[in-house]
Protein backbone atom coordinates (compact mmCIF):
# COMPACT_ATOMS: atom_id res chain seq x y z
CA UNK A 1 0.00 0.00 0.00
CA UNK A 2 2.99 2.33 -0.30
CA UNK A 3 1.42 3.77 -3.47
CA UNK A 4 -0.84 5.77 -1.17
CA UNK A 5 2.06 7.79 0.24
CA UNK A 6 2.52 10.29 -2.65
CA UNK A 7 -1.22 10.86 -3.14
CA UNK A 8 -1.64 13.63 -0.50
CA UNK A 9 0.90 15.64 -2.52
CA UNK A 10 -0.05 14.59 -6.05
CA UNK A 11 -3.83 14.97 -5.75
CA UNK A 12 -3.82 18.65 -4.64
CA UNK A 13 -1.29 19.50 -7.37
CA UNK A 14 -3.42 17.83 -10.04
CA UNK A 15 -6.50 19.50 -8.56
CA UNK A 16 -4.75 22.87 -8.74
CA UNK A 17 -4.02 22.29 -12.44
CA UNK A 18 -7.64 21.36 -13.17
CA UNK A 19 -9.09 24.30 -11.25
CA UNK A 20 -6.69 26.68 -12.99
CA UNK A 21 -7.86 25.40 -16.39
CA UNK A 22 -11.45 25.81 -15.23
CA UNK A 23 -10.97 29.46 -14.19
CA UNK A 24 -14.14 30.42 -16.07
CA UNK A 25 -16.16 27.66 -14.37
CA UNK A 26 -16.33 28.52 -10.64
CA UNK A 27 -18.79 25.73 -9.91
CA UNK A 28 -16.42 23.14 -11.33
CA UNK A 29 -13.56 24.74 -9.38
CA UNK A 30 -15.49 24.36 -6.14
CA UNK A 31 -16.47 20.78 -6.89
CA UNK A 32 -12.93 19.74 -7.79
CA UNK A 33 -11.43 21.44 -4.73
CA UNK A 34 -13.87 19.84 -2.30
CA UNK A 35 -13.48 16.44 -3.98
CA UNK A 36 -9.67 16.60 -3.90
CA UNK A 37 -9.49 17.59 -0.23
CA UNK A 38 -12.06 14.95 0.73
CA UNK A 39 -10.01 12.31 -1.07
CA UNK A 40 -6.83 13.64 0.57
CA UNK A 41 -8.44 13.26 3.99
CA UNK A 42 -9.49 9.69 3.19
CA UNK A 43 -5.96 8.78 2.05
CA UNK A 44 -4.47 10.41 5.16
CA UNK A 45 -6.73 8.32 7.41
CA UNK A 46 -5.68 5.18 5.54
CA UNK A 47 -2.00 6.09 5.92
CA UNK A 48 -2.45 6.65 9.65
CA UNK A 49 -3.97 3.20 10.01
CA UNK A 50 -1.22 1.57 7.93
CA UNK A 51 1.60 3.44 9.70
CA UNK A 52 0.74 1.69 12.96
CA UNK A 53 2.63 -1.31 11.53
CA UNK A 54 5.69 0.78 10.64
CA UNK A 55 6.68 3.72 8.44
CA UNK A 56 5.69 3.59 4.77
CA UNK A 57 8.44 4.66 2.37
CA UNK A 58 8.32 5.58 -1.32
CA UNK A 59 11.31 6.47 -3.52
CA UNK A 60 9.74 8.86 -6.03
CA UNK A 61 10.43 7.96 -9.65
CA UNK A 62 12.02 4.67 -8.68
CA UNK A 63 15.37 6.34 -8.02
CA UNK A 64 17.49 4.41 -5.52
CA UNK A 65 17.66 5.85 -2.02
CA UNK A 66 19.28 8.26 -1.24
CA UNK A 67 19.73 9.60 -4.81
CA UNK A 68 16.07 10.44 -5.36
CA UNK A 69 13.26 12.05 -3.40
CA UNK A 70 12.03 9.93 -0.50
CA UNK A 71 8.59 10.29 1.07
CA UNK A 72 8.10 8.72 4.50
CA UNK A 73 4.76 8.32 6.27
CA UNK A 74 5.36 7.34 9.87
CA UNK A 75 2.77 7.78 12.62
CA UNK A 76 3.77 11.36 13.34
CA UNK A 77 3.60 12.44 9.69
CA UNK A 78 0.36 10.55 9.06
CA UNK A 79 -1.32 12.08 12.11
CA UNK A 80 -0.35 15.56 10.93
CA UNK A 81 -1.71 14.72 7.48
CA UNK A 82 -5.08 13.73 8.91
CA UNK A 83 -5.43 16.88 10.99
CA UNK A 84 -4.25 19.22 8.23
CA UNK A 85 -6.53 17.62 5.63
CA UNK A 86 -9.57 17.89 7.92
CA UNK A 87 -8.81 21.52 8.72
CA UNK A 88 -8.17 22.58 5.12
CA UNK A 89 -11.40 20.91 4.00
CA UNK A 90 -13.49 22.73 6.61
CA UNK A 91 -11.84 26.07 5.83
CA UNK A 92 -12.48 25.54 2.12
CA UNK A 93 -16.17 24.91 2.79
CA UNK A 94 -16.26 28.07 4.92
CA UNK A 95 -14.70 30.11 2.10
CA UNK A 96 -17.18 28.71 -0.42
CA UNK A 97 -20.02 29.66 1.91
CA UNK A 98 -18.52 33.13 2.34
CA UNK A 99 -18.40 33.61 -1.42
CA UNK A 100 -22.02 32.54 -1.70
CA UNK A 101 -23.09 34.86 1.11
CA UNK A 102 -21.25 37.86 -0.37
CA UNK A 103 -22.83 37.36 -3.77
CA UNK A 104 -19.57 36.68 -5.64
CA UNK A 105 -20.21 32.95 -6.01
CA UNK A 106 -20.43 33.32 -9.77
CA UNK A 107 -17.35 35.54 -10.10
CA UNK A 108 -14.78 34.58 -7.43
CA UNK A 109 -11.08 35.25 -7.77
CA UNK A 110 -10.15 32.55 -10.27
CA UNK A 111 -6.77 32.03 -8.63
CA UNK A 112 -8.13 31.23 -5.16
CA UNK A 113 -8.86 27.51 -5.59
CA UNK A 114 -5.63 26.62 -7.46
CA UNK A 115 -3.58 28.57 -4.92
CA UNK A 116 -5.37 26.97 -1.97
CA UNK A 117 -4.71 23.48 -3.34
CA UNK A 118 -1.04 24.32 -3.98
CA UNK A 119 -0.80 25.48 -0.37
CA UNK A 120 -2.22 22.13 0.72
CA UNK A 121 0.30 20.27 -1.45
CA UNK A 122 3.15 22.23 0.11
CA UNK A 123 1.98 21.38 3.62
CA UNK A 124 1.58 17.66 2.88
CA UNK A 125 4.93 17.52 1.07
CA UNK A 126 6.65 19.04 4.11
CA UNK A 127 5.06 16.45 6.40
CA UNK A 128 6.07 13.51 4.18
CA UNK A 129 9.52 14.69 3.18
CA UNK A 130 12.36 12.29 3.91
CA UNK A 131 15.19 14.66 3.04
CA UNK A 132 16.05 18.23 3.97
CA UNK A 133 15.99 19.66 0.46
CA UNK A 134 12.52 18.29 -0.26
CA UNK A 135 11.44 19.74 3.09
CA UNK A 136 12.74 23.07 1.82
CA UNK A 137 10.76 22.60 -1.40
CA UNK A 138 7.62 21.91 0.63
CA UNK A 139 8.15 25.12 2.58
CA UNK A 140 8.66 27.13 -0.61
CA UNK A 141 5.54 25.69 -2.26
CA UNK A 142 3.31 26.59 0.67
CA UNK A 143 4.99 29.97 1.13
CA UNK A 144 4.61 30.90 -2.56
CA UNK A 145 0.91 30.07 -2.31
CA UNK A 146 0.58 31.96 0.97
CA UNK A 147 2.03 35.10 -0.62
CA UNK A 148 -0.92 35.11 -3.02
CA UNK A 149 -3.56 34.27 -0.43
CA UNK A 150 -2.46 36.86 2.12
CA UNK A 151 -2.81 39.68 -0.41
CA UNK A 152 -6.16 38.61 -1.90
CA UNK A 153 -8.22 41.67 -2.73
CA UNK A 154 -5.16 43.86 -3.20
CA UNK A 155 -6.05 46.40 -0.49
CA UNK A 156 -3.31 48.66 0.81
CA UNK A 157 -3.43 47.07 4.28
CA UNK A 158 -3.15 43.55 2.93
CA UNK A 159 -0.34 44.38 0.53
CA UNK A 160 1.60 46.09 3.34
CA UNK A 161 1.10 43.13 5.68
CA UNK A 162 1.91 40.73 2.86
CA UNK A 163 5.17 42.57 2.19
CA UNK A 164 6.28 42.07 5.79
CA UNK A 165 5.29 38.42 5.61
CA UNK A 166 7.18 37.90 2.34
CA UNK A 167 10.37 39.57 3.59
CA UNK A 168 10.45 37.55 6.82
CA UNK A 169 9.63 34.31 5.00
CA UNK A 170 12.35 34.88 2.42
CA UNK A 171 14.85 35.55 5.19
CA UNK A 172 13.93 32.25 6.85
CA UNK A 173 14.18 30.47 3.50
CA UNK A 174 17.66 31.87 2.85
CA UNK A 175 18.83 30.76 6.31
CA UNK A 176 17.32 27.32 5.75
CA UNK A 177 19.00 27.01 2.34
CA UNK A 178 22.37 28.04 3.78
CA UNK A 179 21.88 25.48 6.56
CA UNK A 180 21.14 22.80 3.97
CA UNK A 181 24.31 23.70 2.11
CA UNK A 182 26.36 23.42 5.30
CA UNK A 183 24.78 20.06 6.15
CA UNK A 184 25.62 18.70 2.70
CA UNK A 185 29.15 20.08 2.88
CA UNK A 186 29.71 18.37 6.23
CA UNK A 187 28.02 15.04 5.51
CA UNK A 188 27.64 14.58 1.74
CA UNK A 189 23.92 13.81 1.99
CA UNK A 190 20.56 15.41 2.75
CA UNK A 191 18.59 12.22 3.29
CA UNK A 192 17.43 12.39 6.91
CA UNK A 193 17.74 8.67 7.57
CA UNK A 194 21.31 8.70 6.25
CA UNK A 195 22.10 11.87 8.21
CA UNK A 196 21.40 10.07 11.50
CA UNK A 197 24.72 8.23 11.50
CA UNK A 198 26.73 10.86 9.64
CA UNK A 199 25.76 13.71 11.95
CA UNK A 200 26.52 11.56 14.99
CA UNK A 201 30.08 11.16 13.70
CA UNK A 202 30.73 14.91 13.40
CA UNK A 203 32.52 16.97 16.07
CA UNK A 204 30.18 18.55 18.60
CA UNK A 205 30.99 22.08 17.47
CA UNK A 206 30.03 21.32 13.85
CA UNK A 207 26.84 19.58 14.87
CA UNK A 208 25.89 22.54 17.05
CA UNK A 209 26.43 24.96 14.16
CA UNK A 210 24.27 22.89 11.81
CA UNK A 211 21.61 22.46 14.47
CA UNK A 212 21.60 26.19 15.18
CA UNK A 213 21.16 27.14 11.50
CA UNK A 214 18.21 24.80 11.02
CA UNK A 215 16.64 25.81 14.32
CA UNK A 216 16.91 29.49 13.44
CA UNK A 217 15.12 28.98 10.12
CA UNK A 218 12.38 26.84 11.65
CA UNK A 219 11.96 29.19 14.61
CA UNK A 220 11.20 32.09 12.25
CA UNK A 221 8.65 29.99 10.39
CA UNK A 222 7.09 28.80 13.68
CA UNK A 223 6.96 32.37 15.10
CA UNK A 224 9.13 31.63 18.14
CA UNK A 225 9.97 34.69 20.26
CA UNK A 226 11.91 36.91 19.56
CA UNK A 227 11.36 35.99 15.89
CA UNK A 228 7.57 36.32 16.06
CA UNK A 229 6.92 40.07 15.70
CA UNK A 230 5.84 39.63 12.06
CA UNK A 231 2.87 37.37 12.80
CA UNK A 232 0.40 39.62 14.70
CA UNK A 233 0.79 42.31 12.02
CA UNK A 234 0.40 39.93 9.06
CA UNK A 235 -2.36 37.44 9.86
CA UNK A 236 -5.28 39.66 10.99
CA UNK A 237 -5.42 41.61 7.72
CA UNK A 238 -6.12 38.59 5.48
CA UNK A 239 -9.62 37.25 4.75
CA UNK A 240 -11.01 35.06 7.54
CA UNK A 241 -10.53 31.68 5.78
CA UNK A 242 -6.95 32.57 4.84
CA UNK A 243 -6.13 33.76 8.36
CA UNK A 244 -7.65 30.59 9.81
CA UNK A 245 -5.65 28.17 7.68
CA UNK A 246 -2.47 30.19 8.21
CA UNK A 247 -2.96 30.20 11.98
CA UNK A 248 -3.77 26.52 12.10
CA UNK A 249 -1.14 25.13 9.78
CA UNK A 250 1.72 27.36 8.65
CA UNK A 251 3.38 27.84 12.02
CA UNK A 252 2.79 24.14 12.80
CA UNK A 253 4.80 23.13 9.75
CA UNK A 254 7.70 24.97 11.36
CA UNK A 255 7.01 23.18 14.66
CA UNK A 256 6.82 19.86 12.80
CA UNK A 257 10.24 20.52 11.28
CA UNK A 258 11.67 21.33 14.72
CA UNK A 259 10.28 18.14 16.24
CA UNK A 260 11.44 16.01 13.30
CA UNK A 261 15.00 17.35 13.16
CA UNK A 262 15.53 17.60 16.92
CA UNK A 263 14.47 14.00 17.54
CA UNK A 264 15.89 12.37 14.40
CA UNK A 265 19.02 14.37 13.62
CA UNK A 266 20.06 16.08 16.85
CA UNK A 267 18.83 13.99 19.80
CA UNK A 268 20.03 15.17 23.19
CA UNK A 269 21.74 18.14 21.59
CA UNK A 270 23.14 21.10 23.48
CA UNK A 271 20.32 23.30 22.16
CA UNK A 272 17.73 21.72 24.48
CA UNK A 273 18.19 24.34 27.20
CA UNK A 274 18.00 27.10 24.59
CA UNK A 275 14.73 25.66 23.33
CA UNK A 276 13.30 25.69 26.85
CA UNK A 277 14.35 29.31 27.39
CA UNK A 278 12.77 30.24 24.04
CA UNK A 279 9.65 28.32 25.06
CA UNK A 280 9.35 30.28 28.30
CA UNK A 281 9.85 33.64 26.55
CA UNK A 282 7.36 32.73 23.82
CA UNK A 283 4.75 31.66 26.38
CA UNK A 284 4.98 34.74 28.56
CA UNK A 285 5.63 37.50 26.03
CA UNK A 286 3.00 36.17 23.65
CA UNK A 287 0.25 36.00 26.24
CA UNK A 288 1.11 39.43 27.67
CA UNK A 289 0.67 40.76 24.13
CA UNK A 290 -2.71 39.00 23.89
CA UNK A 291 -3.93 40.51 27.17
CA UNK A 292 -3.11 44.00 25.89
CA UNK A 293 -5.16 43.70 22.69
CA UNK A 294 -8.59 45.21 22.08
CA UNK A 295 -9.18 43.43 18.77
CA UNK A 296 -10.21 39.78 18.66
CA UNK A 297 -8.07 38.86 15.64
CA UNK A 298 -4.94 40.44 17.11
CA UNK A 299 -5.63 38.84 20.47
CA UNK A 300 -5.90 35.43 18.80
CA UNK A 301 -2.69 36.12 16.85
CA UNK A 302 -0.81 36.73 20.08
CA UNK A 303 -2.27 33.61 21.71
CA UNK A 304 -1.12 31.71 18.63
CA UNK A 305 2.42 32.91 19.27
CA UNK A 306 2.15 32.22 22.98
CA UNK A 307 0.97 28.64 22.64
CA UNK A 308 3.82 27.78 20.31
CA UNK A 309 5.77 27.94 23.57
CA UNK A 310 3.88 24.89 24.88
CA UNK A 311 5.06 22.90 21.87
CA UNK A 312 8.68 23.99 22.33
CA UNK A 313 8.40 23.07 26.01
CA UNK A 314 7.78 19.44 25.11
CA UNK A 315 10.53 19.40 22.48
CA UNK A 316 13.04 20.99 24.85
CA UNK A 317 12.43 18.30 27.46
CA UNK A 318 13.61 15.75 24.86
CA UNK A 319 11.82 12.93 26.70
CA UNK A 320 9.20 10.50 25.47
CA UNK A 321 6.59 12.09 27.73
CA UNK A 322 7.50 15.59 26.57
CA UNK A 323 7.44 14.75 22.85
CA UNK A 324 4.15 12.83 23.22
CA UNK A 325 2.53 15.80 24.97
CA UNK A 326 3.92 18.21 22.35
CA UNK A 327 2.49 16.15 19.48
CA UNK A 328 -0.88 15.87 21.27
CA UNK A 329 -0.94 19.62 21.89
CA UNK A 330 0.00 20.30 18.26
CA UNK A 331 -3.08 18.38 17.09
CA UNK A 332 -5.25 20.22 19.61
CA UNK A 333 -3.86 23.63 18.72
CA UNK A 334 -4.28 23.21 14.95
CA UNK A 335 -7.97 22.48 15.36
CA UNK A 336 -8.77 25.03 18.07
CA UNK A 337 -6.80 27.95 16.66
CA UNK A 338 -8.31 27.45 13.20
CA UNK A 339 -11.77 27.30 14.71
CA UNK A 340 -11.36 30.51 16.68
CA UNK A 341 -10.21 32.46 13.63
CA UNK A 342 -13.22 31.22 11.68
CA UNK A 343 -15.45 32.31 14.56
CA UNK A 344 -13.71 35.70 14.53
CA UNK A 345 -14.71 35.95 10.87
CA UNK A 346 -18.34 35.26 11.80
CA UNK A 347 -18.16 37.87 14.58
CA UNK A 348 -16.80 40.44 12.13
CA UNK A 349 -19.64 39.77 9.72
CA UNK A 350 -22.25 39.96 12.47
CA UNK A 351 -20.97 43.08 14.24
CA UNK A 352 -19.12 44.75 11.39
CA UNK A 353 -15.90 44.77 13.44
CA UNK A 354 -13.68 42.63 15.67
CA UNK A 355 -12.85 45.48 18.09
CA UNK A 356 -14.23 44.26 21.41
CA UNK A 357 -14.98 47.79 22.67
CA UNK A 358 -17.36 48.25 19.73
CA UNK A 359 -19.20 44.96 20.16
CA UNK A 360 -21.70 43.76 22.73
CA UNK A 361 -24.71 41.57 23.35
CA UNK A 362 -23.73 38.85 20.89
CA UNK A 363 -24.71 36.11 23.32
CA UNK A 364 -28.28 37.44 23.21
CA UNK A 365 -28.55 38.53 19.57
CA UNK A 366 -26.53 35.61 18.13
CA UNK A 367 -26.66 32.70 20.61
CA UNK A 368 -25.33 30.18 18.08
CA UNK A 369 -22.31 32.39 17.52
CA UNK A 370 -21.87 32.57 21.30
CA UNK A 371 -21.73 28.77 21.54
CA UNK A 372 -19.34 28.52 18.59
CA UNK A 373 -16.96 30.92 20.34
CA UNK A 374 -17.36 29.71 23.91
CA UNK A 375 -16.49 26.02 23.41
CA UNK A 376 -13.15 26.42 21.57
CA UNK A 377 -12.27 29.46 23.70
CA UNK A 378 -12.42 27.58 26.98
CA UNK A 379 -10.66 24.68 25.27
CA UNK A 380 -7.81 27.03 24.32
CA UNK A 381 -7.67 28.30 27.90
CA UNK A 382 -7.27 24.72 29.16
CA UNK A 383 -10.47 24.30 31.15
CA UNK A 384 -11.08 20.64 32.20
CA UNK A 385 -11.97 18.24 30.74
CA UNK A 386 -11.15 19.58 27.27
CA UNK A 387 -8.14 18.54 25.21
CA UNK A 388 -6.36 21.84 25.96
CA UNK A 389 -6.30 20.90 29.64
CA UNK A 390 -5.16 17.35 28.89
CA UNK A 391 -2.33 18.53 26.63
CA UNK A 392 -1.12 21.07 29.17
CA UNK A 393 -1.38 18.49 31.94
CA UNK A 394 0.80 16.13 29.92
CA UNK A 395 3.41 18.85 29.43
CA UNK A 396 3.37 19.78 33.12
CA UNK A 397 3.76 16.14 34.14
CA UNK A 398 6.66 15.74 31.70
CA UNK A 399 8.29 18.86 33.17
CA UNK A 400 7.90 17.63 36.73
CA UNK A 401 9.24 14.24 35.68
CA UNK A 402 12.31 15.98 34.21
CA UNK A 403 12.93 17.65 37.58
CA UNK A 404 15.46 20.25 36.44
CA UNK A 405 15.20 23.86 37.70
CA UNK A 406 14.54 25.12 34.17
CA UNK A 407 11.76 22.56 33.74
CA UNK A 408 10.09 23.72 36.97
CA UNK A 409 10.33 27.34 35.83
CA UNK A 410 8.66 26.35 32.58
CA UNK A 411 5.91 24.53 34.46
CA UNK A 412 5.21 27.74 36.37
CA UNK A 413 5.31 29.74 33.12
CA UNK A 414 2.91 27.31 31.47
CA UNK A 415 0.42 27.64 34.33
CA UNK A 416 0.67 31.44 34.31
CA UNK A 417 0.12 31.48 30.56
CA UNK A 418 -2.95 29.29 30.91
CA UNK A 419 -4.44 31.66 33.51
CA UNK A 420 -3.72 34.72 31.37
CA UNK A 421 -5.21 32.97 28.33
CA UNK A 422 -8.37 32.45 30.35
CA UNK A 423 -8.32 36.14 31.30
CA UNK A 424 -7.91 37.25 27.66
CA UNK A 425 -10.68 34.93 26.47
CA UNK A 426 -12.93 35.93 29.39
CA UNK A 427 -12.45 39.59 28.56
CA UNK A 428 -13.61 39.01 24.99
CA UNK A 429 -16.61 37.05 26.24
CA UNK A 430 -17.55 39.69 28.78
CA UNK A 431 -17.28 42.68 26.43
CA UNK A 432 -18.32 41.26 23.08
CA UNK A 433 -20.89 38.68 24.15
CA UNK A 434 -22.13 39.29 27.68
CA UNK A 435 -22.51 43.03 28.19
CA UNK A 436 -25.44 45.06 26.85
CA UNK A 437 -25.65 45.27 23.07
CA UNK A 438 -23.57 48.05 21.58
CA UNK A 439 -24.83 50.30 18.83
CA UNK A 440 -23.48 49.45 15.39
CA UNK A 441 -20.51 51.73 14.59
CA UNK A 442 -21.08 54.19 11.77
CA UNK A 443 -18.24 52.74 9.70
CA UNK A 444 -19.22 49.11 10.35
CA UNK A 445 -20.55 46.96 7.54
CA UNK A 446 -22.40 43.97 8.99
CA UNK A 447 -22.97 41.14 6.53
CA UNK A 448 -24.97 37.94 6.85
CA UNK A 449 -23.22 34.60 7.19
CA UNK A 450 -24.34 31.66 5.10
CA UNK A 451 -25.38 28.33 6.57
CA UNK A 452 -22.32 26.70 5.04
CA UNK A 453 -20.03 29.09 6.91
CA UNK A 454 -21.74 28.31 10.20
CA UNK A 455 -21.83 24.57 9.43
CA UNK A 456 -18.11 24.44 8.59
CA UNK A 457 -17.26 26.30 11.80
CA UNK A 458 -19.58 24.06 13.81
CA UNK A 459 -17.86 21.00 12.33
CA UNK A 460 -14.51 22.22 13.62
CA UNK A 461 -16.01 23.11 17.00
CA UNK A 462 -17.36 19.57 17.19
CA UNK A 463 -13.99 18.15 16.15
CA UNK A 464 -12.26 20.16 18.87
CA UNK A 465 -14.69 18.91 21.48
CA UNK A 466 -14.36 15.36 20.15
CA UNK A 467 -10.63 15.44 20.88
CA UNK A 468 -11.64 15.16 24.53
CA UNK A 469 -13.70 12.03 23.85
CA UNK A 470 -10.88 10.33 21.95
CA UNK A 471 -8.13 11.72 24.15
CA UNK A 472 -7.18 8.27 25.45
CA UNK A 473 -6.58 6.61 22.06
CA UNK A 474 -5.10 9.83 20.67
CA UNK A 475 -2.64 10.14 23.54
CA UNK A 476 -1.72 6.48 23.11
CA UNK A 477 -1.03 7.20 19.44
CA UNK A 478 1.08 10.26 20.18
CA UNK A 479 3.00 8.31 22.83
CA UNK A 480 3.79 5.56 20.33
CA UNK A 481 4.78 8.16 17.74
CA UNK A 482 7.03 9.86 20.31
CA UNK A 483 8.68 6.55 21.13
CA UNK A 484 9.45 5.96 17.45
CA UNK A 485 10.74 9.51 17.08
CA UNK A 486 13.14 9.15 19.98
CA UNK A 487 14.21 5.62 19.00
CA UNK A 488 15.04 6.89 15.46
CA UNK A 489 15.92 3.47 14.14
CA UNK A 490 12.40 2.38 13.05
CA UNK A 491 12.53 5.38 10.69
CA UNK A 492 16.07 4.61 9.51
CA UNK A 493 15.39 0.90 8.98
CA UNK A 494 12.24 1.67 6.99
CA UNK A 495 14.20 3.89 4.60
CA UNK A 496 17.24 1.59 4.44
CA UNK A 497 16.05 -2.00 5.05
CA UNK A 498 19.44 -3.36 4.02
CA UNK A 499 21.47 -1.01 6.17
CA UNK A 500 22.57 2.61 5.81
CA UNK A 501 25.21 3.08 3.08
Amino acid sequence: MTWLVPLPVVMPLLGAAVTLLMFRRPRIQRTVSVGVLTATLAVAVALLALARSGPLVVAVGGWPVPLGIVLVADQFAALMLVVSAAVTLCVLLYSIGQGSSDGDEATPLAVYHPTYLILTAGVTNAFLSGDLFNLYVGFEILLAASYVLITLGGTETRVRAGTTYVVVSLLASVIFLVGIGLVYAATGTLNMAQLVSRLDALPDSVRLLLQGMLLLAFAIKAAVFPLSAWLPDSYPTAPAPVTAVFAGLLTKVGVYAIIRTETLLFPGGRAADLLMVAALATLVVGILGAVAQSDIKRMLSFTLVSHIGYLLFGVGLASRAGIAAAVFYTVHHIVIQTTLFLVAGLIERRGGTTAIDRLGGLARTAPVLGVLFFIPAINLAGIPPFSGFLGKLGLVQAGVQDGSPLAYILVAGAMLTSLLTLYAIGRVWNLAFWRSPASVPDDAQPRPSSRMMVAATAALVTAGAALTLIAGPLYELTDTAANDLIARYPYVQAVFPGGVP
